[in-house]
């Protein structure tokens, strides 16, 4: 088994289960635990005793999002992220990553089912979003704070996702969503009580892990397929080139930085989400 230090990863009865694990940071996604990540699950899709992948957190929440922290190594497992004068400026090598990165899971030949508790926010719900299936707690809060000062999101999957009146709701006011709210909508498969979410998500993983893998792959190829003919692919990667326009080239590009710089991360927050507080909206 591969040696891991951000995520945890095991087999049992047909499922591979991989595990966030840096709960001291809510599992904010670093390019160590992205690189790592990847790497099991192509782990698991090589593994013949593997039909099903469970992906989870530890500890208090899914994901909080990307760990925007400067400077970070990356994961050769990963692939290394583009970082040249050339490119940097106008090609958001970042945001082609995060799309590089989930598109992993669209890709692979086993499902994904995703396990949601607490919080899946940014990053963490763009992981949410790509996953195959994803089964949430009632109480979690999923949704794209980000979106309210900063930048479009780097995967664009709103539209994929949910009807236009509710992709626009979310994406126009970066509001958050519980995980009841979310599989009303559409968002996400089913959504449960938490003290009961594993037990029930099990459930569903365990039946779905006895169909036959390759029924299960025909059946992921032939869904994706079709969003594939309705342009899923080449929609996704317009991502990076919005994120670029959003985050560096519009006017206000940057006063979330700024602030954060000059007076800190907190007060860069309040900037950002006080007047949606004011009103009752939270992240």
């Amino acid at each position: 088994m591969p040696e891991y230090e951000n995520i945890l990863y095991s087999t049992e009865d047909k499922i591979a289960t991989i595990t966030l694990n840096r709960p001291e940071k809510l599992n904010a996604l670093n390019r160590d635990l992205r690189g790592e990540f990847v790497d099991a699950l192509k782990v698991a899709e090589r593994d013949d005793d593997v039909t099903v992948i469970l992906v989870r957190g530890a500890g208090r929440a899914f994901s909080a999002g990307y760990d925007i922290t400067p400077n970070q190594p990356a994961d050769a497992r990963a692939g290394i992220l583009v970082s040249e004068k050339h490119f940097d400026t106008w090609t958001d090598p970042f945001a082609r990553s995060c799309v590089r990165d989930w598109m992993t899971i669209w890709d692979l030949l086993k499902p994904v089912v995703a396990m949601v508790h607490g919080y899946c926010l940014a990053g963490g719900s763009e992981l949410m979003s790509m996953c195959d299936i994803a089964f949430a707690s009632d109480d979690c809060k999923i949704g794209y704070p980000p979106m309210r000062g900063m930048t479009t999101p780097d995967v664009i999957y709103f539209p994929w996702k949910l009807q236009m009146g509710r992709a626009k709701y979310l994406q126009l006011s970066g509001n958050s969503l519980t995980g009841k709210e979310a599989a009303e909508w559409g968002w996400i498969a089913k959504s449960f009580p938490a003290d009961s979410l594993e037990e029930e998500v099990m459930k569903e993983v365990r039946a779905l892990s006895s169909i036959a893998p390759d029924l299960l792959a025909a059946n992921k190829l032939a869904i994706n397929q079709t969003y594939e003919i309705q342009g899923i692919r080449t929609a996704l990667n317009t991502g990076p080139q919005w994120h670029a326009l959003s985050g560096r080239m519009r006017p206000g590009a940057g006063e979330f930085g700024r602030i954060s710089n000059a007076e800190g991360l907190r007060a860069a927050l309040a900037w950002r989400d006080e007047p949606f507080n004011r009103e009752g909206f939270r992240p």
